[in-house]
């Protein structure tokens, strides 16, 4: 499965917004049964994340609850909230909040003291059985911790997004298999 680093999408809702830090990544999907959405994406986002970037999650939790800033939370029974997701604004798993739905993007993220963030899933049409999926997030810094938090998490973020792509590709693939 190839990963590519691409441009943010001229028709994602991002594009449209002011940021310091934009990068995306794409991928083709299978699209045999034609019953991708932005929805199904957005479960396999949130359900398909391997052990090593939660582990790095977690560690990062730790870490700036001390400084005051957001945390994913203690999120349980997150199959039972996945089943319960709708992907409609406002609704919020862990540290990401859903702050736009189309048919073919969803958008999350997070305003904190030191910076905001949205990751677009964006579904982009392709031949009639694929689709592509490309994962954009934008970073706009609200002050200097911003910029200093953002240094030290930019390395793993781009070690993170190919794999996470990867990973949805394939829950969305079985995913589709089964319904």
């Amino acid at each position: 499965m190839k990963t590519e680093k691409v441009k943010l999408p001229s028709n994602s809702v991002l594009a449209k917004t002011v940021y310091d830090y934009s990068d995306s990544y794409k991928s083709i999907i299978n699209n045999n049964q034609h019953n991708i959405n932005s929805l199904m994406v957005g479960k396999a986002f949130f359900s398909s994340s391997p052990k090593w970037i939660e582990d790095l999650l977690n560690f990062r939790d730790r870490i700036v609850s001390f400084l005051g800033l957001k945390t994913s939370g203690e999120t349980k029974n997150k199959e039972e909230i996945l089943k319960d997701f709708k992907g409609e604004i406002g609704e919020q798993l862990g540290l990401f909040k859903v702050f736009g739905k189309t048919d073919n993007e969803l958008i999350l993220g997070e305003d904190d003291k030191h910076l905001n963030f949205r990751v677009s899933l964006f579904l982009g049409d392709t031949e009639s059985l694929k689709k592509s999926l490309i994962i954009s997030t934008t970073v706009k810094f609200n002050n200097w911790l911003g910029k200093l938090y953002f240094l030290f998490v930019k390395p793993f973020h781009k070690l993170i997004v190919p794999s996470m792509l990867k990973g949805i590709i394939k829950e969305i693939e079985k995913m589709s298999q089964v319904d």
